[in-house]
């Protein structure tokens, strides 16, 4: 059986742009997991063990919960300007949520960013996944999923490996910081490309037709 990989497949302007929002968005938050539960323990006060647990309790019902409401929200609503700016405002309130981690000293605090936390990643998930899998190329989705995941996979190891040396080096707050950083990027990448999703349409006036007295005849 031989195995062959076609190296000249190219992939749309569309797919390469929602990479590497997601390579921006992903990697971001990939500074703050490797080092997030020693952060609480540290700065939170009287933080435990089993208040990772019911954060992390928080993060995943919370999102889990309004996911489907938004996807179905999302797919009965025609065209995609509304996943458009649902993907942005995810985005951003997803950078917000990382400043806003920066300054928790108590409790209630996290569970409070949690539920920003939860609500972010809410709304990037369904209006991202939808999108990128409307705009796949004919024949190569298993590339472009591939593709997606293959980058988002290295940033994020190699941007676990930086939040840690960070953290380490100048402190927690630069590590969130940067992720916010990463986030804004990739909502001003999206943004900064709308007619991506919403090209211009063609108008179609009718033409003038000239004889020779240049009378236009319509």
């Amino acid at each position: 059986m031989k195995f062959e990989i076609d190296i000249h497949v190219t992939v749309s302007r569309f797919v390469k742009f929602f990479v590497l929002s997601d390579l921006l968005f992903i990697g971001g938050w990939g500074f703050i997991l490797p080092i997030f539960a020693v952060f609480v323990i540290n700065q939170v006060v009287g933080a435990t063990v089993v208040t990772l647990g019911i954060s992390a309790a928080i993060y995943w019902i919370v999102k889990s919960l309004i996911q489907i409401p938004i996807a179905n929200f999302l797919d009965k609503t025609d065209g995609e300007r509304d996943d458009f700016y649902v993907l942005v405002g995810g985005l951003v309130l997803a950078g917000v949520t990382a400043l806003l981690f920066s300054q928790i000293k108590e409790v209630w605090q996290l569970y409070a960013v949690e539920v920003v936390h939860a609500i972010a990643f809410g709304l990037y998930v369904p209006s991202w996944t939808g999108m990128f899998s409307r705009h796949l190329d004919k024949k190569h989705e298993s590339l472009d999923w591939s593709l997606n995941s293959t980058t988002v996979g290295i940033a994020s190891g190699i941007t676990g490996l930086a939040g840690g040396a960070l953290a380490s080096w100048v402190g927690f707050s630069a590590v969130f910081f940067l992720a916010a950083f990463f986030c804004f990027a990739a909502a001003a990448l999206i943004f900064a490309v709308p007619d991506i999703i919403f090209p211009k349409q063609k108008t179609n006036q009718p033409q003038e037709i000239y004889i020779k007295d240049h009378a236009p005849l319509k």
